[in-house]
C-alpha cells in the first residue's frame, strides 16, 4: 500500500509530501528519499514553491512555470511579491507571520499575477520548513489554479440572477393580467379559459428569446422578429393549405423587452379574430402588412370574408381594449380601427425603435 501511495496513485501531491516529510511513508528500497521528493515536486499537477521567511523564492517547480508564466530561472532568487497584485500585498507580511509561529495556511483563496500581467484565481497551502534541529527556515507553497471553477461558479449565480428576473417578471405580469382579465369575465370559466390562452402565448414568446446559458454566446437574447413572433402566435389557426393567414412587407427586429408587450397585444387581436372575425369562419383570411421607414413602423391588421354578424360583435369592449391601450402606450404607438364591408382592419402606427432599440 505505502508503494503504491508513494508512485502517486492514491493520494494528492499534497499528501505525499506531507507523508515523506513526516515520515510515516517511506521510499521504496534502494530509493533516495531527498531525489524521490524532489520527483514528485517537480512532477505535481500544482504549483509548487519554497521561499525564504524574508520572502525570496529559492525553488520553483515545473507547474509553477505553467501556471505563472516565469521560467525557474527568471523566478528564483526574486521576491514572492513579483507575484502578488498590489491590492493584496498586505496578505503576505500577515502570511509570513504565521509560518514564523510554525502555523499552516490551508487553501487560502485568494488572487495572484503572471508575468504577462494577467491574474489567476489560485487556492494556496503554505507550510513551514524546518531544518535538521526543527528551526524554521522558509515555507512551502502548493498553488492549485481554481480560475474554471471560479468562472463556474460565477456562471451558475449569473444563470441563477437571470432565472430569478425572468421568474419575478413574469410572476408581475402574470399578476397585471389577471387582474385586468378578472374585471371583464363572465365567469369563473371565462377567467380561467382567457388565462391559459393568454399564458400559453406568453410562454411562445418567451420560448423565442430565452438565452442560451452556455458558451460564447452565454446570457445573450436570442434574436426575435415581428414575423417569427406573429407565426408563432397564429401557428394554432393556419389551415392544411397554408392559406388562413399571410404575413406581407419587410420584417424588423423585436427587442427581449419589448416581446411580452408586442405578443399581448398580437394575441388579443387573434383572440378576437377566432370568436368574432376572420379566423372564425372557415373561409375567413387574415393578411398583417408591415411598412417600415426610418423613424417609423405601420402595420396593418386586415381581416377579410368575416360574417357581418362577427364584425359587429367586435364593437364589445373589455379586457381586450385595456390590454390594447396599455400596450400601445407602453410603444408610443396609435391605433385605428376601420370596419369594412369584408371584415376588420387595425392600423397601428408607432416609432421604429418602439419594437427594438437601436444598437
Amino acid at each position: 500500500m505505502a508503494d503504491r501511495d508513494i508512485d502517486g496513485e492514491g493520494d494528492s501531491a499534497q499528501d505525499r509530501l506531507e507523508q515523506l516529510e513526516a515520515g510515516v511513508v517511506a521510499a521504496k528500497p534502494g530509493h533516495d528519499a531527498a531525489a524521490f521528493l524532489a520527483a514528485i515536486v517537480e512532477s505535481s499537477e500544482d504549483a509548487i514553491i519554497s521561499k525564504s521567511l524574508q520572502g525570496i523564492i529559492t525553488t520553483w517547480n515545473k507547474s509553477a512555470e505553467r501556471v505563472f508564466r516565469y521560467t525557474a530561472d527568471e523566478a528564483v532568487g526574486r521576491p514572492i511579491t513579483m507575484l502578488i497584485p498590489e491590492d493584496r500585498l498586505d496578505e503576505e507580511p500577515a502570511i509570513l507571520a504565521r509560518i514564523r509561529a510554525g502555523e499552516r495556511v490551508d487553501h487560502f483563496e485568494t488572487i495572484r499575477r503572471r508575468k504577462d500581467g494577467t491574474f489567476i484565481d489560485i487556492s494556496l497551502t503554505i507550510s513551514p520548513i524546518r531544518d535538521s534541529n526543527g528551526k524554521i527556515i522558509g515555507a512551502s507553497k502548493i498553488a492549485r489554479d481554481i480560475s474554471d471553477r471560479k468562472r463556474s461558479a460565477q456562471h451558475q449565480d449569473l444563470l441563477l440572477r437571470e432565472m430569478h428576473h425572468r421568474v419575478k417578471n413574469l410572476f408581475a405580469i402574470t399578476g397585471s393580467i389577471i387582474t385586468l382579465a378578472a374585471r371583464t369575465a363572465q365567469t369563473p370559466a371565462d377567467l380561467a379559459i382567457g388565462m391559459k390562452d393568454r399564458l400559453v402565448a406568453l410562454s411562445r414568446a418567451h420560448e423565442m428569446t430565452l438565452p442560451s446559458f452556455t458558451g460564447g454566446e452565454a446570457f445573450a437574447e436570442k434574436p426575435t422578429t415581428l414575423f417569427k413572433l406573429l407565426s408563432s402566435l397564429l401557428s394554432p389557426f393556419e389551415d392544411e393549405e397554408g392559406r388562413r393567414w399571410r404575413l406581407h412587407g419587410e420584417d424588423i427586429a423585436v427587442g427581449a423587452d419589448r416581446v411580452t408587450s408586442v405578443a399581448l397585444l398580437f394575441h388579443e387581436y387573434a383572440t378576437n379574430s377566432v370568436k368574432y372575425g376572420a379566423l372564425a369562419v372557415p373561409e375567413g383570411r387574415l393578411d398583417v402588412t408591415l411598412c417600415s421607414t426610418s423613424d417609423s413602423v405601420k402595420i396593418a391588421w386586415l381581416e377579410s370574408d368575416a360574417s357581418l354578424t362577427a364584425v359587429a360583435d367586435t364593437n364589445a369592449t373589455g379586457f381586450g381594449t385595456t390590454l390594447e391601450q396599455m400596450v400601445v402606450r407602453t410603444l408610443n404607438a396609435q391605433v385605428s380601427r376601420e370596419w369594412q364591408p369584408h371584415g376588420l382592419l387595425i392600423r397601428l402606427t408607432a416609432p421604429r425603435d418602439a419594437f427594438a432599440l437601436p444598437t
